[in-house]
C-alpha cells in the first residue's frame, strides 16, 4: 500500500504556480487576482476561504474577500457577482457554498461569467468539460486527476467506480475518468444511494472514488485487493479525545481498507489540500486567458 500524499503534491503545484507568478511579475505582467464571496457564518466555509486566501498569499496572487452576513438577499449577492464579472482586475472568483437557504444556488452559479468561473460550476464549463473542450474543471475532481497523474497510476482500461453523484464532485469525476486522455479511458460506473448491490459494485472497482459525504461508509468488504482508493469525503465527527472536540473523517474506513489497497488517499492530508491547489491553478489559467481566448 502506498499513501497518496496530498500535502506533498499540493506543495509541488503551489511551488510551480509561485515560480510562474514570479516570471509574470519580472516581465511586468498582470498578477493573477482571485476573489471569494462568503455569505453567512458557516464554520467549515470560513476555514476553506481562509485556506484559499492564505494560498493566494503564498503563491503571490492578489486576493479579495467579499463578506456578507446570512441575512443578505439573493438580489444583493447577484449584484456582487455582477460587479466582479465586470471588474477587469478580477481574473476569477468563487462564491463559497453552501449559501443560506433563502438564496437559490443555481441562480448564483449561472450569474457568474463562465470566463471567471474558476470553481468550474457553471453549466457552460460543465458542458465544455463533457465535450472535451477547454474548460475550468471543478477543483476537487481536478485535484484528484492531478494526484493520479503525479503518482503515475494506470487508468486506461480500468473499471472506475465513483460513489456519489453531486454536480460538484461525483458527476464531473465520472465524466473525466472516461475521457480519451490520461488520466481517463476508464470504464466508469456512477453509483449512488439508490444503487442496488452497492457493495458488489464497489468491489468490482480497480479505482474507487468515494464522494458521498458519509463518514467511514466504505469498509474493507467493499474493496477488492489492490484497488486504488480515492477518498473525497471530509466530515467533522464529534471526538471528545480531541482538543477541538471533533475529528475529520473521510468516506472510507481507512484503518481497515488501507491494507487491501495499492494506493489510498488519507483524510486529512489527501484530496482536500489538492482542491485549493487546483483552484489556484484555474485562477492562473484565467489570468492568462488560456481557457477562453
Amino acid at each position: 500500500m502506498e499513501l497518496i500524499d496530498g500535502k506533498l503534491i499540493s506543495a509541488q503545484v503551489k511551488a510551480e504556480l509561485q515560480a510562474e507568478v514570479e516570471k509574470i511579475a519580472a516581465s511586468g505582467g498582470k498578477i493573477p487576482h482571485l476573489a471569494a464571496v462568503l455569505v453567512g457564518d458557516n464554520g467549515a466555509s470560513e476555514t476553506y476561504v481562509a485556506s484559499k486566501i492564505k494560498s493566494c498569499e503564498q503563491i503571490g496572487f492578489k486576493s479579495t474577500l467579499v463578506r456578507r452576513d446570512a441575512s443578505t438577499s439573493e438580489a444583493e449577492v447577484l449584484e456582487i457577482i455582477n460587479q466582479l464579472n465586470n471588474d477587469p482586475d478580477v481574473d476569477g472568483f468563487i462564491v463559497q457554498l453552501p449559501l443560506p437557504d433563502h438564496i437559490n444556488v443555481d441562480h448564483v452559479i449561472e450569474a457568474i461569467d463562465p470566463k471567471k468561473d474558476v470553481d468550474g460550476f457553471h453549466p457552460i464549463n460543465i458542458g465544455r468539460m463533457a465535450k472535451g473542450l477547454p474548460a475550468y474543471i471543478s477543483a476537487t475532481p481536478f485535484g484528484v486527476l492531478e494526484l493520479i497523474k503525479r503518482y503515475n497510476i494506470e487508468t486506461a482500461g480500468k473499471h472506475c467506480v465513483v460513489v456519489g453523484r453531486s454536480q460538484i464532485v461525483g458527476l464531473p469525476m465520472s465524466i473525466l475518468m472516461q475521457r480519451n486522455t490520461y488520466p481517463g479511458n476508464c470504464t466508469v460506473t456512477l453509483a449512488h444511494s439508490k444503487t442496488q448491490n452497492l457493495k458488489e459494485v464497489c468491489k468490482s472497482a480497480d479505482i474507487l472514488v468515494a464522494a458521498l459525504g458519509k463518514p467511514e461508509f466504505i469498509t474493507a468488504d467493499m474493496v477488492k485487493d489492490g484497488a486504488v482508493v480515492i477518498d473525497v469525503g471530509l466530515t467533522r465527527v464529534v471526538d471528545t479525545t480531541k482538543k477541538s472536540g471533533f475529528a475529520l473523517k473521510g468516506d472510507v474506513k481507512f484503518d481497515e481498507v488501507s491494507a487491501k489497497t495499492s494506493y489510498i488517499t488519507p483524510v486529512p492530508g489527501g484530496v482536500g489540500l489538492m482542491t485549493v491547489a487546483a483552484l489556484m491553478y484555474n485562477t492562473l489559467l484565467a489570468s492568462k486567458k488560456e481557457i477562453y481566448k
